[in-house]
């Protein structure tokens, strides 16, 4: 074998070999780490994490939201569940598909037994609208919801109504066709939130909170803190498994990326002095 051909096969094995191992040995992780939870906890472990990955062919970033898939694979995750065991679903997403966590929030709603949403870091749009159906949230103390109100192509349905009523009558047929839409999906979604709440909540409270959250009286990014959840009448916990946040690091960013933030990566310990202060 000449030099060349030992480049080209290290060549070969660095651009599709290697990636494809690395992501392999990845994934028997996060199960490994799946399953520990799930010992741990006693429950059905589910996570839907949406982090930016690289593919295998030159890295290339890809950015994930909630889709049509992700309803489908969670579906029959809690299809093949027990009837009586608890669910634990695990959340880090930016929101998607609003069929999609439609279809997911019903789907936890509906299960028999103890369901719980474990967010981490954050849970938007419709991971908020996820969590809302759940049974408990637990939440770490600096993670965040979002709203969930409807948005219509790149602009919120609350928005393209409000220049409506501004503009009155003085628009095109199409902006009066998106003003339609925007009525029906905030309604739609109102509907939907307060089904998802009044058994937990009670008819009026759980009227109040759908509203709040459908209404567009925030921008679709605003962060719902633990705080601001619990001013909405909405119960946080704040005990988040250690090991979630241990799932949550093999999810990387893509290879190549450069970091920019940099520390210690151990738990420190409180100095002796300050422990026999006390």
């Amino acid at each position: 074998m000449t030099s060349m051909d030992i480049f080209f096969f290290l060549f070969v094995f660095l651009l599709f070999i290697y990636p494809e191992m690395m992501l392999r040995y990845r994934i028997m992780r996060r199960l490994r780490c799946i399953r520990e939870i799930e010992k741990e906890r006693g429950t059905r472990v589910i996570a839907m994490i949406h982090r930016q990955e690289a593919l295998t062919f030159l890295g290339i970033p890809i950015y994930k939201f909630i889709t049509i898939e992700d309803s489908e694979e969670i579906l029959r995750a809690i299809r093949l569940t027990p009837e009586d065991m608890p669910i634990d679903l695990i959340i880090h997403t930016p929101g998607g598909l609003a069929l999609a966590s439609e279809q997911i929030a019903l789907a936890l709603k509906e299960h028999k037994a103890k369901t719980t949403v474990i967010i981490p870091h954050y849970a938007m749009s419709g991971g908020s609208l996820i969590a809302l159906a759940a049974d408990e949230i637990i939440m770490d103390k600096n993670a965040v919801m979002g709203p969930v109100d409807p948005q219509i192509g790149q602009y919120p349905a609350a928005s393209i109504l409000e220049t409506y009523y501004r503009k009155g009558d003085k628009v095109d047929d199409e902006t009066l066709i998106l003003v339609d839409i925007s009525k029906k999906a905030i309604k739609q979604m109102e509907e939907f939130v307060y089904e998802l709440l009044k058994d937990k909540h009670g008819d009026e409270k759980a009227k109040k909170i759908a509203k709040k959250l459908t209404s567009g009286v925030w921008t679709h990014d605003y962060p719902l803190t633990v705080n601001k959840l619990k001013e909405l009448g909405i119960e946080v916990n704040t005990n988040v498994p250690r090991k979630v946040y241990e799932l949550l690091e093999l999810y990387p960013q893509p290879m190549g990326a450069k970091p920019s933030v940099y520390y210690i990566p151990v738990p420190y310990k409180k100095k002796e002095s300050e422990k026999n202060a006390k």
